[in-house]
């Protein structure tokens, strides 16, 4: 892969609270550190309650880290960073098209501009058609569809996607993967994405993070060598089921009753 500029790079990320319950302080996050370059698409996985969710609210900036730094690469032709979340969040008395465009006109951009700006998101997520749709009249897979549309229009440099795909039924997060695929590779985004998914991760992703079980810390940085563009037959590939095999031992090694249950 040719060297990209760093679209992220988060240093020395360290995230503590205190338990409501017992008041003691309890850390989350040990330490992170992570470069993600321009372009790539990288996948976080690791054990449930590791911290991998609680590391990209303190990129987007809805948590404060308790020690180090975020970097994001702006170039001022768009927004740094959007977020897209495993609830759609979409407005129910908001056609998809006003839906899509909302960010746009929370900056100020008058409706007919933003309109105009939306619908090649639209188009690109396969939405064309149900603009003047409403939320209830679309299934799971195209609200979410309709979400990314919206993070894209604000044209963020950095994408980040926080187990989108988790409330969907098997079928339709396997089409939505093909999808995302597609939508990437035509909008090039810089992605980091969060799964308890390890096929998912793979699928998608650039180079795949393993996070250890909490407090959260980095155990791997592995590198997909699978060829692009990619379809859902490469999963049955003997390369793609090494990965599996090779980012499953290292979750399972940090595995407790507690973890295993959503892991």
């Amino acid at each position: 892969m040719t060297e990209q500029a760093l679209a992220l790079h988060a240093t020395g990320i360290r995230m503590e609270y205190r338990d409501p319950a017992t008041r003691e302080r309890l850390t989350a996050i040990e330490r992170m550190d992570l470069d993600v370059h321009e372009g790539e698409f990288v996948s976080i996985v690791g054990p449930s309650g590791c911290g991998k969710s609680t590391f990209l609210k303190i990129v987007n900036g809805l948590l404060p880290a308790t020690d180090g730094e975020i970097e994001i690469r702006r170039t001022g032709k768009g927004n740094d960073h959007a977020m897209v979340f495993q609830d759609s969040s979409l407005f129910p008395w908001y056609s998809v098209i006003r839906n899509v465009a909302y960010g746009l006109a929370c900056r100020g951009v008058p409706r007919k501009e933003a309109f105009a700006r939306a619908m090649p998101m639209i188009r690109l997520v396969g939405l064309e058609g149900f603009e003047q749709k409403y939320p209830y009249q679309l299934s799971g897979g195209m609200q979410q569809r309709a979400n990314l549309a919206r993070a894209l229009t604000v044209d963020p440099e950095l994408l980040l996607m926080d187990e989108p795909f988790a409330a969907l039924d098997a079928q339709t997060r396997e089409l939505m993967q093909v999808e995302l695929i597609r939508i990437w590779s035509q909008a090039r985004k810089t992605v980091v994405f969060i799964t308890h998914q390890i096929d998912e991760a793979i699928f998608l992703s650039d180079r795949v993070v393993v996070m250890s079980a909490r407090p959260g810390r980095i155990l791997a940085d592995i590198p997909i060598e699978l060829p692009r563009p990619r379809d859902l037959d490469l999963k049955r590939t003997p390369e793609f089921v090494a990965y599996e095999d090779q980012i499953w031992r290292l979750i399972a090694k940090q595995l407790t009753p507690e973890t295993a249950v959503t892991a």
